[in-house]
């Protein structure tokens, strides 16, 4: 698989299994998260994984290492007993060679390779936080989420994270469903625009400009009812975070009241959407119409 960047760079997505490859993937981690040495996944690991059925892909410009998805095989329980998962444990592209798709094309060749091993879900977890991340991962997978983890990996040190508490929202991608096909389909719907959801009546949560493009959260979290919620997290919080740590960490101490109360009532994470420099989640209640979207 490879594909021409606007830089006219051809870049390949292909199999990591080598040592060479895996010290390639810990400076990308490095890199990619300012991280240090002690919380970078070490090749050795990585290696463990990959011969005991787990995936590391990479992307190569010019055999640089630009981009990878990294995971292994878990279990989660169902009323029958214990099922298979993959879990992917972490999507990493360099920053000069964002949004040119790469983070797409890396979880597509891994929706592809996860289904023939026979699998039919995958989890990840990220920051709710994150528009960017937010926007591949629901909005142009079709990946949904029902689940909010508090300090999901304690006090992390990198660069993106350290002075915030780590919570997350793990993620469930079920690989068969109609829903995410026509995402990773060439022929996908566009996405809904905002005024698609407000048409539809949904409660709105709307954020409180503060001054610039710095916005805060409303001052309580309301009674939360209806079909579907729209929920407004800052378009950049790290540019937020850099700016004023304090609003950032009351936007994880709202946001995280606000998705604990909703998931406790049975809404679940279905879409998101960007626009004009502003980011609100999509949560609608129960499932009945989720999976065949």
């Amino acid at each position: 698989m490879s594909k021409t960047s606007p830089t006219t760079v051809v870049w390949t997505i292909r199999l990591l299994e080598t040592p060479e490859e895996m010290s390639a993937l810990e400076t990308l981690q490095r890199v990619v998260w300012s991280m240090p040495d002690l919380e970078v996944v070490p090749k050795d690991m990585l290696l463990a994984a990959v011969h005991n059925g787990g995936l590391t892909i990479g992307a190569f410009a010019e055999e640089q290492l630009v981009g990878a998805v990294f995971g292994f095989p878990g279990f989660y329980n169902t009323p029958d007993g214990p099922r298979i998962k993959h879990h992917s444990h972490l999507l990493a592209v360099l920053p000069d060679w964002r949004s040119q798709g790469i983070g797409f094309a890396l979880k597509r060749a891994q929706w592809q390779m996860v289904r023939k091993q026979g699998i039919d879900r995958i989890t990840w977890t990220y920051d709710p936080l994150q528009s960017r991340n937010a926007h591949l991962n629901i909005t142009r997978l079709g990946a949904v989420c029902n689940q909010y983890l508090r300090s999901a990996y304690g006090e992390m040190l990198d660069g993106l994270n350290a002075g915030m508490l780590s919570d997350r929202f793990q993620v469930d991608w079920w690989l068969n469903t109609k829903r995410v096909e026509r995402r990773l389909s060439r022929r996908s719907r566009p996405p809904l625009a905002l005024e698609h959801y407000r048409a539809a009546e949904a409660t709105s949560l709307d954020a409180i400009k503060k001054h610039g493009f710095l916005l805060q959260p409303p001052e309580k979290v309301p009674e939360l009812s209806g079909t579907l919620l729209l929920v407004e997290i800052p378009f950049d919080i790290l540019g937020l975070k850099a700016a004023d740590l304090d609003l950032a960490r009351h936007w994880r101490a709202y946001t995280r009241e606000v998705f604990e109360n909703a998931f406790a009532l049975g809404y679940l994470v279905t879409d998101f959407v960007n626009e004009n420099k502003r980011s609100f989640y999509v949560l609608t209640h129960g499932e009945s119409t989720l999976l065949g979207w």
